[in-house]
């Protein structure tokens, strides 16, 4: 007898991100596609890995996180945004960036409660919300500017409407929220009782002498929202899959009870390591110098093509539009980019429900500059 499954998620297949570097792969190309560095980690922390596991630190962490991790995390959290923070109580250390918001969406989403979330969006959130009972709300953000119209989210809160998802700086546009923004998030926030799921896993990557704007900055907001982050993205050692959630106490207390039982506790040597690197700032301050200059000299390699420039205020990602070249759909595009002129990207209707095509592709500029010159003298041939 055939077991009968259906499946809960029947829309979902394989990730772009595992495609279109699987494509790079078998076909010889320049991955500037899935959003991984190709430069060493600071051999300074991975000095502290070797101590640590030297030091014992090889047995299982506790379930929440080591407490010197934890505390020297809420240290930081009180200097950069001024909202002081308790290790113990407020903070919860994850497998990563996408275990932070999966375990919040766990904890705090019952069964058909609606999440405003906003296209194009980091491809783990709706399916996150819909495994976990609940309804994806999924609001297109402005195709100029990537900007949120608020007029709009305010018509579709209703009844329901238990929590609001923002990504700032943003995956995969490079946009950034402004402080008005966050002003209105909170006041909406306050006056319909809605919980806050905020990516800001890209923190410490914001450009042009811009501020990130964090939900911890505003008190009303940091009173019911969870701030998710990645020590990944901030050290570019996204393998290590350590991330940590931000919350007040009765928001974090829920979120370890689904997080004990999706990971249990994270690797305690890098947690231990990272409790030593963070106690210095200059290992995190200047990292939005570090990746702007980046993302300039890949637009200095691609001038004089007829790409079209998206801003990028944030994130390692840039968008360029196409639509001087060709009239390809973005996946026909990113595939034929691929497989004739070995440069992986990504197309990116992949990042939207509705599947809006507005010929952009998302390109990588985390590489070391050879990785980039060398796509950029295939990208100014067009």
């Amino acid at each position: 007898m055939s077991l009968n499954i259906t499946s809960r998620l029947p829309e979902t297949g394989t990730s772009i991100f595992t495609v279109m570097s699987r494509m790079a792969l078998e076909n010889g190309a320049i991955n500037l596609s899935q959003g991984f560095p190709d430069f060493p980690v600071a051999p300074e922390l991975i000095d502290l890995i070797h101590k640590s596991m030297l030091a014992g630190h090889n047995q299982y962490a506790p379930m929440p996180g080591a407490p010197a991790l934890k505390n020297v995390i809420a240290k930081v959290v009180h200097e950069t945004y001024n909202r002081p923070t308790d290790g113990e109580t407020e903070i919860i250390i994850t497998s990563g960036g996408t275990e932070a918001l999966f375990s919040s969406i766990a904890a705090l989403i019952q069964a058909n409660d609606e999440v405003i979330l906003f296209d194009p969006s980091y491809d783990s959130y709706a399916p996150s919300i819909k495994l976990n009972g609940g309804v994806p709300i999924q609001l297109n953000l402005n195709p100029t500017d990537f900007s949120i119209d608020w007029d709009v989210v305010k018509s579709r809160i209703n009844a329901r409407t238990k929590m609001i998802m923002i990504n700032t700086p943003h995956n995969p546009s490079g946009a950034v929220l402004r402080e008005s923004d966050l002003k209105i998030l909170e006041e909406l926030a306050l006056k319909y009782g809605i919980i806050v799921l905020s990516d800001e896993v890209y923190e410490r990557l914001i450009y042009d002498g811009l501020t990130h704007q964090s939900v911890l900055k505003f008190p009303g907001l940091a009173s019911q929202s969870v701030a998710a982050f990645s020590f990944g993205k901030t050290f570019h050692a996204t393998g290590w899959k350590v991330g940590y959630t931000v919350a007040p106490e009765y928001l974090t207390k829920e979120i370890r009870k689904a997080h004990q039982f999706v990971t249990f506790s994270v690797n305690t040597p890098v947690q231990m390591a990272l409790s030593e690197y963070l106690k210095s700032p200059e290992n995190y301050l200047h990292l939005g110098e570090f990746f702007q200059q980046k993302r300039d000299f890949f637009l200095d390699q691609i001038k004089g093509s007829s790409f079209e420039v998206r801003p990028c205020h944030g994130s390692y990602f840039q968008l360029l539009s196409y639509k001087n070249i060709s009239n390809k759909t973005d996946v026909e595009m990113a595939e034929w980019l691929t497989k004739e002129h070995k440069v992986a990207s990504i197309p990116i209707s992949a990042f939207y429900k509705d599947k809006s095509d507005n010929h952009l592709l998302r390109f990588c500029f985390a590489k070391s500059e050879e990785t980039l010159q060398k796509a950029g003298e295939i990208l100014r041939k067009f």
